[in-house]
């Protein structure tokens, strides 16, 4: 439940919006948690905090272990949480990011998602540099040579990426999975085509993450890289909040 941003000076309920400050709480515990450490989190006293707690309750919205007296999201909050994902066009809203990250950056921006055999190109942003390359959107990146493949190689279960990976080193394979989940993105140059480099990061969604990478010719000197980098980090970090994926 990421809190709108920019300024909104249109009139609202405050109750309201202080009641959803104490669901948020619950939902940043990750598990249930105790009035004391609900009120703490929304730097609230507890005796407010529990009037709040009553009537998101009775919504059902909230629920309350009998046991161990510990408050959860309940019900209401679950049914709403499905419907939700039902809704979502996950590529459509990721594909919403990429134009403006295209331009500010000038470079070439994709998105990929997991296919059946691996990660698929869906969207392509050209940049206003040439590249090497033509893109064939539907086209299946490799797991180990792309920016793409190693981001999903790192954030999805070995289940589903060790049938794609064949005769590859363990060693290797490990090390390059860690790599990517130390820093946040993966980064190739000249790996799959000579005179490119790209660089990727993941948007985690509710379900299977997305990737999205951006196409860079090889002479990009490295201050620019580290900034467009910074960049892509950000923005996919916005994307992953808005569809529910960890931050």
């Amino acid at each position: 439940m990421a809190a709108q941003s920019g300024a909104d000076d249109r009139q609202g309920i405050q109750s309201v919006e202080i009641a959803m400050t104490v669901l948020d709480a619950i939902e940043r515990g990750r598990g249930p948690m105790s009035l004391t450490q609900i009120a703490a989190a929304c730097d609230m006293a507890t005796s407010k905090a529990h009037r709040y707690l009553v009537s998101l309750s009775r919504a059902g919205l909230v629920a309350q272990a009998r046991s161990s007296g510990l408050y959860d999201l309940g019900p209401a909050a679950r049914r709403l949480g499905v419907e939700s994902l039902r809704r979502m066009d996950e590529v459509g809203l990721a594909s919403e990011y990429l134009p403006s990250l295209r331009d500010r950056t000038s470079h070439a921006v994709n998105l990929a998602v997991w296919g059946d055999h691996g990660p698929v190109l869906v969207r392509w942003e050209y940049g206003v540099h040439p590249l090497p390359i033509t893109i064939r959107i539907g086209a299946t990146m490799p797991l180990t040579t792309s920016s793409v493949g190693l981001v999903f190689l790192a954030h999805l279960p070995s289940a589903l990426t060790a049938p794609l990976l064949g005769d590859h080193d363990p060693a290797g394979v490990a090390a390059a999975r860690q790599a990517v989940l130390d820093h946040g993105f993966a980064h190739t140059s000249e790996a799959m085509i000579p005179g490119v480099t790209s660089v990727a990061a993941p948007v985690l969604t509710a379900s299977l993450p997305l990737a999205v990478a951006l196409a860079l010719p090889s002479r990009t000197d490295a201050s620019e890289l580290s900034a467009v980098t910074a960049d892509l980090v950000e923005t996919t970090t916005r994307m992953s909040a808005e569809l529910g994926g960890a931050a």
